[in-house]
């Protein structure tokens, strides 16, 4: 249930922002979506399939990282969310794979009590926006290495330099902590990959795809895992 402040125990609030236009040229109204339309007959019967298309378009549309994405967990039982931007690294027919620490992190602790989460990515050149929910499961230590070799040594260093989200005392215990690393595994081009780093993927149940519309009046399709495959409906926006 939402709670609302009491009108009659609150002081009105000081509005810091009201109602931006997003860029908008026209003075007090917020920007119209004009760039697309979507039908249901021009979605595939698989929402990785779409995804993959679409993913495809942005990138053709130069969309600034379009691989960019929220991901949302919440820790259990007290039911708390966090969010943080990261970065979708693969893609599969089983879902949508983000690597991350899994030991320290704020959503390793999220995931290990609620192995649940939800992707948000935002298309802007394109007035695109896709949302994902689904089970989490974690990579093998061997799926993880495959994408961990294909980082630059310093974040391969970085990832077992950093206890991700603990209280650092300053920069310098952080750079004291690479440099004991860089010693660990010098002379070395091969490094493992951490026991506490690697991918999850993001088993999609349910995945929607938005297309900007005028007067707020978007496109919404939503894909729910059903027995037989993917049940399709159109929301209303």
């Amino acid at each position: 249930m939402l709670h609302s402040a009491n009108p009659s125990t609150s002081a009105p609030s000081t509005k810091l922002i009201f109602a931006p236009t997003g860029g908008s040229n026209d003075p007090g109204h917020a920007t119209q979506y004009k760039l697309g339309a979507l039908e249901k007959e021009h979605l595939d019967p698989s929402p990785t399939a779409q995804f993959h298309k679409w993913f495809q378009e942005a990138t053709a549309a130069q969309v600034y990282q379009p691989e960019t994405v929220t991901l949302a967990t919440a820790s259990l039982p007290d039911g708390k969310p966090s969010a943080r931007m990261v970065f979708m690294k693969e893609l599969d027919d089983r879902g949508f794979v983000i690597y991350s620490n899994w030991e320290t992190s704020r959503k390793s602790k999220d995931v290990a009590s609620n192995p649940q989460a939800a992707l948000t990515f935002w298309w802007r050149e394109v007035e695109r926006q896709v949302r994902v929910e689904g089970q989490v499961e974690r990579l093998t230590d061997e799926e993880s290495q495959v994408y961990y070799d294909t980082r630059i040594r310093g974040s391969r260093i970085g990832a077992w330099a950093s206890p991700q989200s603990q209280v650092l005392e300053s920069r310098e215990e952080l750079v004291t902590r690479v440099e004991e690393v860089e010693k660990r595994f010098e002379g070395k081009d091969k490094i493992p990959v951490p026991p506490f780093w690697g991918g999850i993927r993001v088993i999609p149940e349910v995945v929607e795809f938005w297309q900007g519309r005028e007067s707020r009046l978007h496109d919404r399709f939503r894909y729910t895992k059903v027995t037989e495959g993917w049940k399709v409906e159109r929301l209303s926006p």
